[in-house]
């Protein structure tokens, strides 16, 4: 069976993420931070559990190495683990939102690469947003003109140009970024509203499953390629 990791996914867009794999009949490994969390989180789903903090290197090598000796090779892996950063926009909220958004994305795509080449149909599908892209920000037509979350905004721009800059130099292995819509989880819930993460995690799923001949490089929600 294709062998899943995904990251920050003992809630929200990342269990709905799981899950949906899981069905498919896919090895999901749940990334978590918290052991306790990730643990419940993967026995409620019947998938498998490893200790991930995207911002700490032997957390993350730990983690992959654990794969590794389970299953040989990796398939699929979801950059979802994120945070907001909306405390205020200053250095060490700045360090923390990057650290996490964009640093972790590196860290963990680093270390899977060595696996992923192994897979005949490899996929990293990182969950960014439109929040990042030029043209919806500066687009009055579209919500995100009159959203302001700098740091975050800036981290996801940040996440899509990884996923472009990978798919160049990692033509075996399909890297796409995901908008997945507005979407109720712990993190949106000082918003409120969104829809059910199951329905979100619908574009991701579809992305990390394509052919091998599926694109690679861009930036998509559910009705397909966005600008940005």
């Amino acid at each position: 069976m294709p062998a899943a990791l995904i990251t920050g996914a003992n809630k929200g867009l990342g269990y709905a993420t799981a899950e949906r794999l899981h069905e498919l009949g896919h090895t999901v490994y749940v990334g978590a931070r918290d052991v306790e969390r990730g643990e419940r989180a993967a026995a409620a789903l019947g998938v498998r559990f490893v200790q991930l903090d995207v911002t700490d290197d032997a957390s993350v090598s730990a983690a992959l190495a654990t794969i590794e000796s389970a299953e040989g090779q990796l398939d699929i892996l979801v950059n979802n683990a994120g945070v907001l950063g909306l405390t205020g926009v200053d250095g060490p909220t700045a360090l923390r939102v990057f650290d996490t958004n964009v640093v972790g994305i590196v860290r963990v795509t680093e270390a899977a690469l060595p696996l992923l080449r192994k897979s005949p149909n490899p996929h990293v599908v990182t969950v960014s947003s439109s929040m990042g892209s030029f043209w919806a920000v500066t687009n009055p037509d579209r919500p995100e003109f009159n959203l302001s979350a700098a740091l975050y905004s800036a981290s996801k721009s940040a996440a899509t140009m990884l996923t472009v800059q990978y798919a160049k130099s990692e033509p075996g292995v399909r890297f796409n970024a995901v908008e997945p819509g507005y979407t109720a989880t712990d993190m949106m819930a000082a918003i409120g509203g969104g829809r059910p993460p199951a329905e979100s995690a619908k574009i991701i799923v579809r992305l990390a499953t394509l052919g091998a001949d599926g694109p690679t490089g861009t930036l998509q929600d559910e009705t397909g390629v966005l600008n940005w």
